[in-house]
């Protein structure tokens, strides 16, 4: 039975039960339309299900005490499975809304690709339909039933939730702002960090050429700390709530210069090797968007090598709205204090630093 009632919520184990139930049935709730195949939005809802659901594993395994069945590495098998046909579906949707803006001459090039990703497609999804339809698959959804009706917990997941929020966040966070990624194109002399002026075109593809694997990679880290941060909305005021959606931002902007990236590997490989000659108005598409994103992730960028915005984020997750024991008198006090400081405002002026 779903535990709704937030304020009778006060435990870590609630918490982690929370998660842990909601995540679990909205990934299998989109199962049955997933195997009938009609609509590619239930497959996406199910994979950032299982997303979800294993974020929740991870990021509450210190109180969790799960079957085998359920551990990290499985469900994070069965999100792979379903990614595998995401990205397919992801590449197909990319490919049909570039078709209208291709010159007569150049739209047999995209028809060769569209055939060539409905056959993996179809693979892939005989591969999905044999993973949902298969003994581990069922046994993992039997097992997680069976832990929600009767879940266990290591001893400290009696701990009020009050107390270690910033505990669960903080490693997530410090991972975050500690990624290389997040140095791409910097340099630093005598202390200080010195970026291009000029955002050429050609300046953002040599960059993304250069250090597109580790912007990928910071991509999945934003995601895996907004899904953490998610879980606790309840408990944090709006500036939280802004760094959450800043997050979300830096996701999708990555998330698109990495699928342009995925669609010229792939038309790389099923076209001729003279595609971009041939069809020169997609290649031009294809990295007039990435541009565009690379510009829009040279302001985040630059907000978050700001010492104010990172420490803003950090004090977000240590600040919640909620009320903690503290003093030899267990006087309450509410952790939140009014200095809390939003994304890319000061302590003192509450503006953006970053203009560009």
């Amino acid at each position: 039975m779903i535990q709704q009632r937030h304020s009778q919520t006060q435990h870590l184990r609630d918490w982690a039960y929370l998660g842990m139930e909601k995540y679990f049935r909205k990934a299998i709730a989109y199962e049955q339309k997933v195997l009938a195949d009609q609509d590619p939005e239930d497959l996406h809802q199910m994979r950032v299900g299982m997303r979800r659901l294993r974020s929740a594993v991870s990021g509450f395994a210190p109180i969790l005490d799960l079957p085998p069945q359920v551990s990290n590495k499985k469900i994070g098998k069965i999100a792979r499975i379903l990614g595998e046909l995401r990205d397919l579906d992801v590449l197909q949707e990319a490919l049909q809304a570039y078709q209208p803006q291709l010159k007569a001459k150049e739209k047999p090039l995209l028809e060769k690709a569209l055939k060539k990703t409905s056959k993996r497609r179809s693979k892939a999804f005989q591969k999905v339909k044999k993973l949902l339809q298969g003994k581990t698959y069922q046994k993992f959804k039997q097992s997680v039933q069976a832990w929600l009706q009767e879940p266990h917990y290591q001893q400290w997941a009696e701990l009020s939730i009050n107390s270690v929020l910033p505990d669960l966040l903080l490693p997530y966070i410090n991972q975050l702002l500690l990624h290389p990624a997040w140095w791409v194109g910097v340099t630093i002399d005598r202390d200080k960090i010195k970026r291009q002026t000029r955002l050429t075109l050609k300046s953002a593809e040599a960059q993304i050429a250069q250090h597109g694997e580790g912007l990928h990679d910071l991509r999945k880290q934003a995601k895996r700390v907004r899904y953490q941060m998610s879980l606790f909305r309840q408990h944090y005021g709006p500036v939280y709530q802004e760094y959450v959606q800043e997050i979300k931002q830096i996701q999708e902007v990555l998330g698109t210069i990495q699928d342009t990236l995925v669609l010229e590997g792939f038309l790389d490989e099923v076209l001729p090797s003279d595609w971009r000659t041939e069809g020169p108005t997609l290649a031009k598409l294809l990295s007039k968007q990435r541009y565009e994103c690379w510009k829009k992730w040279y302001k985040l960028q630059q907000r978050y090598l700001s010492e104010t915005v990172r420490q803003g984020l950090r004090h977000s997750a240590i600040s919640p709205l909620i009320q903690v024991a503290v003093g030899e008198n267990n006087t309450l006090i509410n952790n939140q204090t009014s200095e809390e400081i939003a994304p890319g405002q000061t302590k003192n002026h509450h503006h953006r630093q970053d203009k560009n």
